[in-house]
């Protein structure tokens, strides 16, 4: 009887971990995608507009046209491309779709400060900002 009353009471316990786990994970992912709806705003709406549809205030003064970044799925059989996604954003991978008049962000969401309370230098920073706004782009997919 004991073991049973034992088991039950480790079973109980995964069971509320795991919940809670999930309850983190959903929060950590409306976070970044939070995150990256600021970031957009921030860095990327003056020329792909507001919803991500090409249209922002400095679109008609770019050589090469913003694309629609709602179509990104759309256009790619439906299913999102996360990693062209990421190296577009990042830029410093040598994968430039743009023809290279898009900021190059990886460098752009460095930290100028790396130091013993940043031993990665910026690394860590640079690539949850990336994620966070590709998370978001993949949000707003029509």
């Amino acid at each position: 009887m004991f073991r049973v009353e034992e088991n039950m009471k480790a079973i109980t316990t995964l069971f509320a971990c795991t919940a809670f786990g999930f309850l983190l994970a959903g929060s950590a992912i409306a976070q970044d995608a939070d995150i990256g709806a600021q970031l957009f705003s921030d860095y990327c709406a003056a020329c792909h507009g507001t919803t991500g549809k090409g249209d922002g205030d400095m679109a008609n003064l770019l050589t090469i046209p913003a694309p629609n970044l709602t179509l990104l799925a759309s256009n790619n059989d439906g299913e999102f491309p996360m990693l062209k996604v990421i190296h577009m954003i990042d830029g410093r991978t040598g994968l430039r779709g743009h023809g290279d008049p898009m900021p190059v962000f990886g460098r752009a969401f460095a930290s100028s400060e790396p130091g013993a309370d940043n031993p990665y230098g910026s690394v860590l920073e640079v690539r949850g900002r990336v994620l966070s706004l590709a998370m978001y782009l993949e949000s707003i997919q029509q």
